[in-house]
């Protein structure tokens, strides 16, 4: 049987202050009135169907993901109590799927992108269930075709075709975010896509590579499967680390009887990650200004700004450019583009010297 899993874990302290504490930033409508995770169940609900989609985030947001999504099964929400990285997002509801079916396939998709067409993407996705279905022990992964030479993405250098399929490969290699000429020597080469950090495997296959390649991971979440309540008492013990660098990687360079294989995704793909690339979604004035609420702008360009406060407040501008004001009704964030990367440590600055309550 088919399945899909959502991760929608982190706090997405880089949109700090619209992402808050009790409200991370896949939950927040930022787009299309409509929450990052209810776009992305959208986009992969008409391929299984919601009995078969998963939601794996924190546990303190579990009512909230309820709401957003009335139609997937409470069940199915799984809290983890402590975010440790991509690798325990991913292995734990594998191991609860691999329980429930053992000959299930599962795709992992995350809930902070944005794609367009979404057709496109489930047709790819119908894809990638084809591939594993025709060979079970390969762990598949989506490259997006890159139309700029992005230093903020991961890389997939692509090998030979495989046969039968037209848009899949192997992968030769993952390539970590490149300085800019390494970028543009990338996309020259046309032998690099954007590593989406989305999947599809046999649940049995990625567990079998899970218990080799990490094992204290694989024993706590198949514990966890086993006993759910238990989840309190193991999760917290499970290593901080990545799919990638735990188990892709590795299995990409092994040359085993697994391996990675990539199908391109010929769309536009957006990792809201940051406010440039929030902006890029929002409607823009003839000065390249974006932003959304009461907003007035004097010789100002290339301006993010976003008023939430709901009270009438007005934001006016003269002469910015290229910055970020995000007004909330509790937290004023004036930013230069180019230090957004930099509101993560500035979170921890108001922590320390705020409290908590601004975080």
């Amino acid at each position: 049987m088919r399945h899909v899993v959502i991760v929608a874990g982190g706090s997405g302290t880089r949109l700090w202050p619209l992402s808050r504490k009790g409200m991370p930033k896949q939950l927040l409508h930022l787009v299309e009135d409509k929450s990052l995770l209810r776009i992305a169940y959208e986009r992969v609900a008409p391929v299984v169907g919601a009995d078969h989609v998963w939601v794996c985030t924190g546990r303190s947001y579990r009512d909230v993901v309820e709401a957003e999504l009335p139609e997937i099964d409470p069940s199915h929400i799984l809290g983890e109590p402590v975010g440790r990285d991509s690798l325990n997002a991913m292995a734990w509801p594998t191991a609860v799927l691999d329980r429930l079916d053992p000959e299930a396939t599962v795709a992992v998709v995350t809930a902070d992108q944005i794609m367009r067409p979404d057709d496109t993407f489930r047709e790819r996705l119908d894809v990638a269930f084809e591939v594993v279905d025709a060979e079970p022990e390969a762990l598949v992964t989506f490259g997006v075709v890159p139309t700029t030479p992005h230093t903020g993405y991961g890389y997939l250098h692509r090998g030979e075709p495989v046969p039968g399929f037209a848009e899949v490969t192997t992968v030769r290699e993952f390539r970590e975010k490149p300085d800019r000429a390494t970028a543009e020597r990338y996309l020259a080469s046309g032998e690099y896509w954007w590593n989406s950090g989305m999947f599809v495997w046999r649940a049995a296959t990625f567990l079998a590579q899970l218990r080799v390649l990490a094992p204290e991971s694989y024993n706590i979440v198949a514990a966890i499967a086993e006993d759910p309540g238990r989840v309190d008492e193991l999760f917290l013990q499970a290593p901080k680390i990545s799919v990638d660098y735990a188990i892709m990687e590795p299995v990409s360079r092994a040359g085993g009887p697994s391996r990675v294989l990539v199908v391109s995704l010929p769309i536009q793909w957006y990792d809201i990650g940051g406010f440039p690339a929030l902006a890029d979604q929002l409607p823009h004035d003839a000065e390249g200004n974006a932003g959304e609420g009461p907003v007035v702008h004097l010789d100002s360009r290339d301006t993010l700004v976003i008023n939430r406060t709901g009270d009438g407040h007005l934001v006016a501008t003269v002469g910015l450019s290229d910055m970020v004001v995000v007004r909330t009704a509790d937290v004023t964030l004036v930013c230069p583009k180019g230090d957004t990367e930099r509101i993560k440590s500035l979170v921890a600055a108001v922590r320390e010297e705020a409290g908590e309550s601004f975080v």
